[in-house]
């Protein structure tokens, strides 16, 4: 699994406090997830940092996603990035989706451990999820 997220945007240095604390919840949440990992039979978790410019930037994965930002492609600095074990990739693209996922790995590591695995998440990506 990786999680790319745009450095900025983690900083705050975008200005979007919104977006910013959105990104702060997934790295926090993949963080918590790398922790516990082999629970739920993750061979890693790896958090990319990526900055504007980067060529792919991604640490182990090589998948990059783009879209069509007024009428010109850009390669989206936030997605979700999962290998099964049938070495499918499925890539998520989008916030609410990466929080969903991201989320319920969280549940499956709580059912299998006696300790409390919990991420306190911002209102804004409790919105996002609901």
């Amino acid at each position: 699994m990786e999680l790319r997220v745009c450095k900025h945007c983690y900083t705050g240095e975008h200005g979007n406090e919104q977006k910013t604390a959105i990104t702060k919840d997934m790295v926090d949440c993949a963080e918590a997830i790398r922790e516990y990992k082999d629970l739920i039979s993750l061979d890693a978790v790896y958090i990319t940092k990526v900055e504007a410019g980067d060529v792919g930037g991604s640490e182990e994965l090589p998948i990059n996603v783009a879209g069509i930002e007024d009428d010109t492609i850009t390669l989206r600095d936030t997605q979700l990035v999962i290998e099964d074990e049938d070495e499918s990739v499925l890539v998520y693209p989008e916030p609410a989706d990466i929080l969903e996922v991201l989320t319920r790995n969280l549940d499956q590591i709580n059912e299998r451990t006696r300790q409390d695995v919990v991420v306190d998440i911002s209102a804004d990506s409790a919105e996002l999820i609901t």
